[in-house]
Parts: structure tokens; sequence; C-alpha cells
């Protein structure tokens, strides 16, 4: 691995899991303003949404800066580090709403960046066609994950819900191209296995 990239993975760990992240784009904001103010209850359920789907981020730059470096093709390499670039968008517009709930983050996200991390590397060196398929899996579950939250979260809850469709479009687009740059299917244990692992991390996450 070059040393360069390795440093540019490190400074992008502490930022991510310190908050210290901007976005490139400007926050999703809804097409009409909440007819009424979020009550109590309604904050916590979005809160504890939010912070599911800000976990889901910091794992995502995790994913895609292993995937970066460990991947043959320089172009490949590139697209991983785009799509890493884009969801650090999607990192700071979850926290952005976390702080507007009066949320927080999950106390766990270094666990939940180095446990990513470390599966990045192995499907990174299985080769670039699996590393592909890998995203490929991860980002159709991640969209059935969003859809999920945007039937849970609370219909007063308009600003949360237009970061987490924009969300869902951007992950739809990844794992589209993903697809077409060559990813390989995942042989159905590994496609159980992702699921029941994000099963437990959503699980943690909705409360610590």
């Amino acid at each position: 691995m070059n040393a360069d990239r390795l440093l540019i993975s490190l400074d992008n760990a502490l930022r991510t899991i310190s908050g210290a992240v901007h976005a490139a784009r400007p926050c999703p904001q809804p097409a009409q303003p909440p007819a009424q103010p979020l009550t109590e209850d309604e904050k916590r359920l979005s809160g504890a949404l939010m912070r599911v789907n800000h976990v889901g981020e910091v794992c995502a730059q995790a994913l895609y800066q292993a995937q970066a470096l460990t991947a043959r093709d320089p172009g490949l390499r590139e697209r991983m580090a785009q799509a890493a670039r884009e969801e650090t968008d999607h990192l700071a517009w979850t926290q952005q709403r976390l702080d507007a709930l009066g949320s927080r983050p999950s106390w766990l996200n270094p666990l939940w960046y180095a446990g990513a991390f470390g599966i990045g590397l192995l499907a990174g060196r299985a080769g670039d066609a699996v590393s592909l398929g890998f995203v490929v899996e991860t980002e159709r579950q991640v969209e059935q994950h969003l859809a999920g939250h945007l039937d849970r979260l609370p219909a007063a809850d308009t600003a949360s819900r237009a970061v987490v469709d924009a969300m869902q479009a951007d992950e739809r687009r990844h794992a589209d191209e993903a697809q077409d740059a060559g990813g390989v299917p995942l042989p159905a244990p590994v496609r159980w296995a992702m699921r029941a692992s994000a099963k437990v991390m959503t699980t943690v996450a909705h409360r610590i």
C-alpha cells in the first residue's frame, strides 16, 4: 500500500470519528416546512433513527477507504474515493440532523469504523470484481434500510425525511455504478452474513 494513501486514510478515520467533516453539497431541505413542531417522543424516535443512519455513514467511510486502499485498478481506486466523498456529505447531513434533534452520535463509532474497515480490506483483497460486488450488495441493503426508515420517521419530521430521501438516491446510484463497472454477485451465505451484521449494528446503534 502507498504510504501517502495510508496517511490520507488515517486522516479520514480521525475526522470521521471526531465528527470534523463538512459536506460539499448543501443539506437537503424539505419542499414544505413541517405543519407542527415535533413532540418530545417524535424527537427521540427521529434522533435514534438518524443515529443509526449516522453509524451507517461512519461504516461507509471505513469501507470505501479500505477498498480504495486495496483496489488494483487506479480507476476503481478513484471511483471508491469519489463515492467516499459523497458519503461524507451523508455523514455531515446526519450529524446536522442529530444536532438539530438534540441527539448524539453512537458512542461506539470507533468500534464501528474499525470493524467496517477490516471488512473493506477483506473485500478489496478478494479482487476488484468482488470488491465492486460488495459495494453493490452493501448499497442495495442500505437502500432497503433507508426505505424502512422513511416508513418509521414521524411525518412531521420533514427535515430528516428530506435527508434520507437524498441519501437513498445516492446509494441507489452507487450500487448501479458498481454493478455497471463489473461487480460480481456475492454468494448467498455472504449476503446473509452481511444482513445479520447490519441487523446487529442497527439494533445496538439505535440505543448506544
